[in-house]
């Protein structure tokens, strides 16, 4: 008898927790990684980014700032939320390719450093609705700036590589700028 009823919890003990593992919800649930039928290719891609402070319609705006800004060189503690036209050649009137949307935070006490955070999100050819994550610091004043690609979406998908940003046109007045951007992207 003592034999009978220990078969039979440990009977009762596997199939409770079979079912508990077999609970339709779970917080990790492992999946098996989609077969890759494509290479991973390198994409260049080279456009021009407009931010423009000033004027009617600017595509750069304020959204915040320290108390201490205005009293710093670099205007630290300054944010900026962007739509920024994405354009073929350097005139605005140029063709039209994607929008750059996102922030850029003045981070740096010492010259002007900036944290960007933003997608080109793009409009035309075969990139139509696919974007690049871009995030990284852009020395504003150096010839040459890389920022790194964290990612992006449609064609862009599990994206990887790097941007070099190189300022075409500054005006110090207004502030509006016309910068180069030369992007290397791995994707499938």
């Amino acid at each position: 008898m003592a034999k009978l009823l220990l078969l039979l919890l440990l009977l009762l003990t596997t199939t409770t927790t079979t079912m508990l593992a077999k609970q339709p919800y779970s917080f990790i649930q492992s999946q098996k990684p989609a077969p890759r039928p494509l290479q991973e290719k390198l994409t260049h891609l080279r456009f021009f980014w407009h931010d423009i402070l000033s004027g009617p319609d600017p595509t750069a705006v304020q959204v915040a700032k320290a108390a201490s800004t205005n009293a710093s060189s670099s205007f630290f503690g300054l944010v900026n939320v962007i739509d920024d036209p994405l354009t073929e050649g350097p005139a605005m009137a140029s063709k039209l390719v994607g929008r750059a949307q996102g922030f850029y935070a003045s981070a740096s006490q010492e010259g002007l450093g900036l944290l960007m955070a933003m997608n080109f999100a793009f409009m035309d050819g075969k990139y139509n609705g696919s974007t690049i994550t871009i995030l990284g610091r852009n020395a504003v004043f150096t010839a040459v700036r890389e920022m790194p690609v964290i990612g992006g979406s449609g064609l862009f998908r599990l994206a990887r590589g790097y941007v070099q940003a190189k300022t075409h046109n500054l005006d110090m007045t207004t502030g509006n700028a016309v910068v180069e951007y030369n992007c290397f992207v791995f994707h499938y």
